[in-house]
């Protein structure tokens, strides 16, 4: 399983969001794309998804163009709240059993509970933390051999994004998939990763493993990516 970005440009209007990207990513590692807000994490996910289409390069699963019907084996979390604010709980859940054939339910009952979800609750009464929750329990219950998360702690207080990051833990299939976390809070994600990528307003500027630089630069990723934001504007 390989994900390819080759020379992709991509354009709201005359907005540029990623400009020439080249990317690759491989199963068996988790990737943090970090960078401000409006960066273009969320657009590179989304091409990756199929849910926008590049205009100009191409983006390649397995070696195959993305289509519309990548979505289907792809998990996205998305930033946004997608969710039927009528539905309880467990409608929910069934909804998304029902639009993706590798929904897993076993699993969904298992995240719901560990995520202490009560499934009779409508999901308008849920807290912002409880729909966090219920986000990240739609997404992990699908065998895919991708998972993209977008901004996963976004707004959530710290216990839920130790709820969030011990779930990525016990659930994610390290030998054979392929995360790629989007955020602009780079110290949550930091103990998660093996490579990060760092983008600033549609440019990528760096690529790193991260035990390189802990272990050979003794950088935290925020410093690392600090002192990269720091040498662009010294430039400029």
């Amino acid at each position: 399983m390989t994900i390819q970005i080759n020379q992709v440009m991509k354009k709201y209007g005359k907005n540029i969001s990623l400009n020439e990207t080249n990317l690759a990513f491989e199963k068996g590692k988790i990737y943090g794309l970090v960078g401000p807000n409006g960066s273009g994490k969320s657009t590179l996910l989304k091409l990756i998804t199929g849910l926008v289409f590049p205009t100009s390069g191409e983006v390649k699963v397995n070696g195959e163009a993305v289509t519309r019907n990548t979505s289907e084996s792809v998990a996205y979390l998305t930033e946004l709240d997608m969710f039927y604010d009528t539905f309880t709980v467990q409608e929910t859940v069934d909804f998304y059993a029902s639009q993706f054939a590798d929904f897993n339910r076993e699993r969904a009952s298992k995240l719901l509970s560990e995520m202490r979800l009560d499934s009779s609750k409508k999901v308008k009464s849920l807290s912002k933390g409880n729909r966090g929750r219920l986000k990240l329990v739609t997404t992990l219950a699908r065998d895919t051999d991708i998972i993209l998360l977008d901004e996963p702690f976004s707004g959530l207080d710290p216990m839920v994004r130790d709820a969030i990051v011990k779930s990525l833990l016990q659930y994610i299939d390290f030998e054979n998939q392929i995360i790629l976390i989007a955020t602009h809070e780079i110290n949550e994600i930091e103990p998660l990763l093996d490579e990060v990528v760092a983008i600033y307003y549609g440019t990528v500027i760096g690529q790193e493993q991260v035990e390189v630089l802990r272990e050979e630069q003794g950088l935290s990723v925020l410093q690392w990516f600090k002192e990269l934001i720091q040498n662009i504007e010294e430039v400029s």
